[in-house]
């Protein structure tokens, strides 16, 4: 597949079909990922393929929580989760029952399921001494995860990645025998997809480029 097309069209998966992706087609992926930049070329990432069904539901009970308060939130009209500005909600009482997700809720039969994790050590964290959220340890992180994907979509496979178990992390770092001084990065699912979308929808430039200063003219060709 053309670079550009890859980029271009490669949406978000999050229901796959039940045909299975073999180990030998998992490998293939992740031998191309590998090859994301990081800090130092010090490829922090470390990869759990979670096979396990008892694992993985467990994993989601742990997700469900944090995805009903996203919709809470989210339904307040704020970003949920965000740095700065927050909002309000207190999830104190939930409204009864789960909001659903077909991942979480089908996640028993994904065919990979993928959990991310990020050696500490071997991330530089430039700004983590800032009186604010640390963000740029990601660079060195979520282009192998990107990479993943277009690989996976290269082949004709869909995937989606997720960060809501990193806000379980103390509960689910033992489950994942995960060592001291990591941190959870993202969950990968793919698998064959039920429907791959390919029109997707995205602001254009000249709304996110500025010349010179974050205030200056539109960037525009």
């Amino acid at each position: 597949m053309e670079l550009s097309t890859a980029i271009r069209t490669t949406g978000s998966v999050r229901s796959f079909t039940p045909e299975p992706v073999d180990d030998a087609t998992l490998y293939e992926l992740l031998d191309d990922a590998r090859f994301a930049p990081s800090g130092g070329n010090r490829q922090g990432w470390r990869i759990a393929v979670i096979k396990d069904s008892a694992k993985r539901e467990a994993l989601a009970d742990l997700m469900r929580p944090v995805w009903d308060d996203y919709i809470a939130i989210a339904s307040t009209g704020t970003t949920p989760f965000a740095a700065v500005n927050p909002g309000t909600y207190q999830p104190t009482v939930r409204a009864a029952g789960h909001s659903p997700n077909d991942l979480l809720d089908n996640i028993a039969t994904v065919p990979v399921v993928l959990v991310v994790a990020a050696d500490l050590s071997q991330v530089a964290m430039m700004d983590k001494d800032l009186e604010r959220e640390a963000i740029t340890g990601g660079g060195s992180i979520y282009p192998f995860c990107w990479n993943l994907l277009l690989a996976a979509r290269s082949r004709g496979l869909g995937g989606v990645m997720t960060t809501f178990l990193a806000r379980a992390e103390p509960a689910a770092a033992p489950l994942l025998g995960m060592p001291a001084n990591y941190a959870i990065a993202s969950m990968i699912f793919i698998g064959h997809p039920v429907h791959q979308p390919t029109k997707l929808k995205r602001a254009p430039v000249e709304s996110f480029t500025t010349v010179d200063s974050f205030d200056g003219a539109a960037f525009s060709a």
